[in-house]
């Protein structure tokens, strides 16, 4: 039995020999909630049924043998509000070297909306940066800058230069991208922030 406030995935789950697929799916919603590998005394101090993620379906993956989806249920209240980081650090982080297991996989999950409507998103949608813009009737288009690490501060600002100059509305940073000695955070600004200047003064968008 789920709730409309659960959330719910799907795990492709390979136990180890031996291991029944019933209990290998129990051991994932429990790893991956608030099971632990002993009993200690604290567990008396709080309510775990009310906490702990429930598979509440297992069934065989057609053409693969020892292959099962392992369907789980986690509580609302074992996430914090608004955050990605927390969620997937529950529901796939340390699950994946579970002993029991010989191979998993999260292949879906299901957000129920009382918990999207926490994650705030962008103050403002499509329209209003196309506003900002001025551009209507066809996709922004945009870059990410590359190498995406190893070039100075100064030869960054150029790439970005070339890129706008060249038509693209906009450009971003790779990921890996930070304070690097060789590309430090305030210089990389200084050189996009004149780069951006100048392309605007000579194409005028």
């Amino acid at each position: 039995e789920t709730k409309d406030t659960d959330i719910l995935a799907a795990f492709r789950v390979t136990p180890q020999p031996g291991v029944p697929p019933e209990e290998a799916g129990a051991a994932v919603a429990a790893e991956s909630s608030t099971g632990t590998w002993t009993t200690v005394w604290t567990d008396g101090l709080t309510s775990l049924d009310r906490y702990k993620g429930r598979c509440y379906h297992i069934e065989s993956v057609v053409g693969e043998e020892d292959q099962y989806i392992a369907y789980v249920a986690y509580p609302l209240d074992l996430f914090e509000e608004g955050s990605v980081t927390n969620m997937f650090t529950s529901i796939v982080g340390n699950v994946f070297g579970f002993k029991a297991l010989r191979a998993l996989r999260l292949e879906d999950l299901r957000i129920p909306t009382s918990y999207s409507k926490t994650f705030q998103g962008p103050p403002h949608g499509i329209q209003v940066e196309r506003d900002k813009l001025n551009k209507y009737g066809r996709p922004l288009l945009g870059c990410t800058i590359k190498p995406k690490l190893g070039l100075s501060a100064k030869n960054y600002g150029r790439a970005v230069y070339e890129c706008l100059r060249g038509g693209l509305d906009f450009t971003k940073d790779d990921e890996n991208v930070n304070s690097q000695p060789f590309m430090r955070w305030r210089d990389r600004f200084l050189f996009c922030a004149e780069a951006l200047f100048k392309a605007q003064a000579e194409t005028g968008e």
